[in-house]
């Protein structure tokens, strides 16, 4: 689950997108709120006039917390639509442990890593060249949303399923980015499992 804001852009309008996808979409409008479907399924909301609710002061991606989480689902429920939310407040941005890298079966240049996250083992597929077994690295989980706007999704490369995407210092939009391909290799230092971001 994810919230976008941009009072100063497109107003007070809350954008909370349950689960990414593709449409093609419905909608249907009761009363402050737009509900999105996608078929049966609901896969978001756009809530009018928030600020009733919750005041953000940011603007773009917004970090959920129990308030926030809270002041959406009342929302919601004063526009008496039946549905409850389930937000996964875990972090997005983790450090993981790349245990195995094995060949991709359909691809030279990619390789299927697991990869320890704390909590679980994410099978994700990787085209950098310098990964390797052994390294710790940034991971964004399903569900994470990248700097550029787009959201890790559990996905198929060539066959093969990925859950999650292990990072750049550019995707991750970091000052002083090499051009060079390749993912972050972290130090030691890092506990895996821990938020890479605050």
């Amino acid at each position: 689950m994810n919230l976008f804001y941009n009072n100063a852009g497109v107003g007070d309008v809350a954008f909370l997108q349950i689960e990414p996808t593709n449409g093609p979409f419905e909608y249907d409008k009761q009363n402050d709120i737009v509900v999105i479907k996608d078929g049966d399924k609901v896969v978001g909301f756009n809530i009018f006039g928030f600020s009733n609710y919750f005041k953000i002061q940011e603007n773009g991606h917004i970090k959920l917390t129990p308030e926030l989480v809270d002041a959406l689902q009342q929302a919601i429920d004063k526009s008496s639509i039946d549905y409850k939310l389930d937000a996964d407040l875990s972090p997005k941005f983790v450090v993981g442990y790349v245990e195995t890298k094995d060949k991709h079966p359909n691809a030279d240049k990619l390789s299927i890593l697991k990869v320890n996250v704390g909590n679980e083992n994410l099978q994700i597929v990787c085209g950098a060249p310098n990964v390797e077994a052994g390294q710790k690295v940034v991971v964004a989980k399903v569900g994470a949303v990248m700097p550029s706007g787009m959201v890790i999704k559990d996905a198929e490369l060539r066959g093969v399923a990925s859950s999650g995407m292990v990072c750049s210092m550019k995707e991750l939009n970091l000052p002083n980015a090499p051009q060079e391909k390749g993912i972050m290799v972290l130090s030691d230092d890092y506990q895996v499992g821990q938020a890479f971001f605050d």
